[in-house]
């Protein structure tokens, strides 16, 4: 039996962190409602942009992992292009006054 959180509620709950911490959260594209992958894009009030999904580790878990900076305009494109590829694949705006600090608390 796997033991991970179906990901419907692990979105919740990354939805109730931002709110929690003064942000907004809105479900760009849903994926799976039960073992799909999540990629958050995080925004400070439309500035500095940055990918966030977990990415399995060598030592068998799962870290929340910066996408490689891109273009603002590549941005708008990268989620959409990625749920494409990977319709299991949830994306998810997060509007908080610091993305850093915001991945730092996500759950693992």
């Amino acid at each position: 039996m796997d033991s991970r959180l179906p990901t419907h509620l692990e979105v919740a709950a990354i939805r109730r962190l931002a709110e929690a911490h003064g942000g907004t959260a809105m479900v760009i594209a849903k994926g799976d409602r039960d073992a799909g992958s999540i990629l958050i894009l995080t925004v400070n009030r439309g500035a500095d942009p940055q990918y966030l999904e977990r990415m399995p580790q060598l030592d068998g878990g799962r870290t929340w992992t910066v996408i490689p900076e891109q273009t603002v305009e590549k941005y708008n494109d990268y989620g959409l292009e990625r749920h494409a590829q990977d319709p299991d694949l949830w994306v998810i705006e997060v509007g908080v006054a610091d993305g850093p600090q915001f991945a730092a608390i996500l759950p693992h």
